[in-house]
């Protein structure tokens, strides 16, 4: 009975984890070892939100942007991480990109929350928030 409700339980989570894991996983792999031009230009954007990212070095942050969306894309691709923890991993990343546009200038519509064209891509990493909070919830409370 113990195994059947496992299965049901990972049937739910494999298209949240494979569909967000795949995602980041592409990203992270995008920023492994990005010339000077690319990590300048994600440290300059990164650090106008959060501005102790500034003592960093272009290329460091960009590594270990890399490696951070690459164990968050792990996290989520591999089978034997609870849901929980994957659900977490992707749940601190979402909110990090969801601080960037909501605390960069030009991301939203003056008093909005809707997203100008420049806020688009940022905007939309909502999902990402919201497949994390149902892992979280989904390891938290099981197949009871």
């Amino acid at each position: 009975m113990a195994l059947s409700s496992a299965w049901r339980s990972a049937a739910r989570q494999l298209p949240l984890r494979l569909t967000a894991g795949a995602f980041i996983l592409n990203s992270g792999l995008s920023k492994r070892g990005a010339d000077q031009a690319t990590a300048e230009g994600l440290h300059q954007f990164a650090t106008t939100t959060y501005p102790f990212l500034g003592k960093l070095d272009a290329q460091k942050f960009a590594g270990l942007l890399s490696s951070g969306e690459l164990a968050v894309a792990a996290a989520l691709l591999v089978p034997v991480i609870p849901a929980a923890v994957a659900g977490a991993a992707l749940t601190a990343f979402s909110l990090g990109t969801l601080g960037l546009y909501l605390r960069t200038q030009g991301m939203r519509q003056e008093g909005s929350l809707r997203p100008t064209q420049q806020g688009i891509p940022l905007a939309k990493d909502v999902w990402m928030l919201g497949i994390g909070i149902s892992l979280i919830a989904e390891g938290v409370t099981g197949d009871r």
